[in-house]
C-alpha cells in the first residue's frame, strides 16, 4: 500500500508542532530553553505519526480500544517500567508496542549516540521481560522504532571517527549520521531486536510543505507499516474467529501470529 500522502501530513504536522512550540515556549516565564530544546520540550510533535499508524491498525481489522497512546506503560526486567509511544493490547495480549523519535540539529554526534543507546535498552529490556514470562498469554510482541531525521548537511555529511586503541568497523568510515542510522535500522533487523524499523529524512523548509525522503526502501514506512499490518490482521483472524465459535479461544494465542 502507497502511504505517501499520508506519511506526508505527519510530516507536515511534525514541523508545524516544533515551529508553534519554538514560538510559544517560555511566553509565560518569559524564558525560552536553549537551542532548539524548546521545540521539543512541549511534546506531540509525532502525534501525526502516532495516529497513522492508528489507522494501520484500524484497517487490520483491530478494534480501537486496544491501541493506546495514553496508557501506554509496560514492565520491564532491567527497570520497573517505561513509557512506550503506541502499544497495542488485545484480548490481554501484547500486540505490539513502537516508539517514535526524531532527531533535528545542530547537535547530532551526542544525541546519535544517546537514541542509539535508548533503542537498544527499550528492545532488551522489553524483550527479557517477555522471555522471562511477563507478558503471557502474549506471544514474542512486534517492536517498531520511528526515526525522522532532520535532512541536513551536519546529519548528510561525512563524520570522522576517533580510533585511539583499535579500529572501528569499516563500514562506519566516512559515514554521516544519516547513513548511521540507516546501518543501525540494519542491524536491529537483523539482530531481531525490532521487528519493523523505519528512517525518514527531512527538512524544515520543505517538511511544512509534507517532503520527505527514505533512503533506504528496506526501511520505508511502507514497508515497516506493511509489517505491522500483516502481523495484526493475523490476530485479527484469528480473533473473529474465535467470536464466531469456529476456534476455540486458547488456541487463538497459539495460532495468531502464525504470519511471522
Amino acid at each position: 500500500m502507497d502511504y505517501s500522502d499520508r506519511v506526508a501530513k505527519a510530516v507536515s504536522f511534525f514541523w508545524k508542532v516544533r515551529t508553534e512550540q519554538h514560538k510559544k515556549q517560555g511566553t509565560t516565564t518569559g524564558r525560552k530553553d536553549a537551542g532548539n530544546r524548546s521545540a521539543v520540550t512541549g511534546g506531540k510533535h509525532l502525534d501525526g505519526f502516532v495516529r497513522l499508524l492508528r489507522e494501520v491498525l484500524l484497517e487490520a481489522g483491530l478494534p480501537n480500544a486496544a491501541i493506546h497512546s495514553r496508557t501506554t506503560t509496560l514492565p520491564g526486567y532491567f527497570r520497573p517500567a517505561k513509557n512506550w509511544d503506541l502499544v497495542v493490547v488485545v484480548d490481554g495480549v501484547l500486540l505490539a508496542s513502537i516508539e517514535f523519535k526524531a532527531h533535528v540539529g545542530p547537535s547530532f554526534g551526542n544525541n546519535f549516540n544517546n537514541r542509539i543507546e535508548e533503542a537498544l535498552g527499550n528492545s532488551i529490556d522489553l524483550l527479557t521481560a517477555y522471555r522471562e514470562g511477563k507478558f503471557k498469554p502474549s506471544q514474542r510482541p512486534w517492536l517498531g522504532w520511528l526515526m525522522l531525521l532532520e535532512d541536513a548537511p551536519a546529519s548528510t555529511s561525512p563524520v570522522r571517527v576517533d580510533e585511539p586503541h583499535f579500529e572501528v568497523f569499516s563500514e562506519y568510515k566516512g559515514t554521516s549520521y544519516a547513513k548511521r542510522y540507516e546501518l543501525f535500522c540494519e542491524r536491529l533487523m537483523r539482530e531481531r531486536l525490532y521487528d519493523g524499523t523505519c528512517l525518514i529524512l527531512s527538512n524544515k523548509a520543505e517538511g511544512l510543505k509534507g517532503r520527505f525522503t527514505e533512503p533506504n526502501p528496506e526501511f520505508s514506512f511502507s514497508t515497516f507499516a506493511t509489517s505491522l499490518s500483516a502481523y495484526a490482521i493475523a490476530y485479527a483472524k484469528m480473533r473473529r474467529k474465535w467470536h464466531v465459535g469456529q476456534l476455540k479461544a486458547p488456541l487463538l494465542h497459539r495460532y495468531a501470529f502464525s504470519c511471522r
